[in-house]
């Protein structure tokens, strides 16, 4: 959480319980005819001094809100997955991989900049070569650096020339910046057309599918790289394979 989240929590905890602690003295008092002043600057240091030596309180507080706030960004992101569905898994612009008839989909959102993406690209081949009924789509979503948008629009291009994947696993499994050179070298060690491939790169359609998977990211509430949908799913973060299994199970049991 945020620290100025964290900040904020407890000056209301803090507030509420000035204010609970005021109502308790008025009504303590209420029988009194003259009850003893009990000024705000008294309630405050009691208050402070109960938050001091008693500072699991805040926490747990903190921690329930999180709690709360993990599951209500859960329920937006399976409502927003449920009313998304043609985008996320049958939208002509994004390349698929594996079966293209799999029984489930695995969706994932990635940038070629991103470290962790790159980790993840060996699980998800692995996993492609050992699941005959799993489907992939990549939504390109290239937020790190201008030479992330270069390398998108280089991958989808290729998909014109029949050789996404090759050039998508080539550009993440590259150490190198992906500047144009760099994105050429890679693409003639792949037999790609470079002259072809740079014309389609600058095709408005190969702009807007990656304008698409920005606006439908926001939409689910994606907010980094890698992320995947599985079924009803978000899933932010490199994820092992292990676990990817066990979500693929889990949604072809639905």
């Amino acid at each position: 959480m945020r620290p100025q989240r964290i900040l904020h929590l407890v000056t209301l905890f803090f507030n509420l319980a000035l204010l609970a602690a005021s109502l308790f003295a008025s009504a303590g008092w209420a029988a009194e005819t003259a009850p003893p002043a009990l000024t705000k600057e008294a309630v405050e240091q009691i208050i402070r001094q109960f938050l001091m030596d008693h500072p699991e309180v805040v926490m747990d507080s903190v921690r329930r809100f999180q709690e709360r706030q993990r599951a209500e960004e859960r329920k937006r992101a399976g409502a927003a997955i449920a009313t998304r569905q043609d985008d996320l898994l049958r939208d002509p612009a994004s390349p698929v991989a594996g079966n293209p008839k799999g029984d489930v989909t695995v969706v994932e959102f990635f940038d070629y900049r991103c470290g962790y993406c790159k980790r993840v690209t060996p699980v998800l081949k692995e996993l492609m070569a050992g699941d005959p009924n799993l489907r992939v789509v990549f939504k390109e979503l290239p937020i790190l650096s201008p030479e992330s948008n270069l390398a998108a629009k280089a991958a989808l291009a290729a998909e014109a020339q029949g050789k996404y994947l090759p050039f998508h696993e080539a550009l993440m499994a590259s150490d190198s910046s992906l500047s144009m050179p760099d994105i050429l070298q890679l693409a003639t060690a792949l037999k790609l057309d470079t002259a072809k491939l740079q014309a389609d790169m600058n095709k408005p359609e190969i702009q807007a599918a990656i304008q698409k998977n920005h606006a439908l990211a926001q939409a689910v509430g994606i907010t980094g790289t890698p992320a995947f949908i599985i079924g009803p799913e978000l899933v932010p973060g490199a994820i092992e394979l292990p676990a990817l299994k066990e979500l693929i199970a889990k949604a072809r049991k639905r």
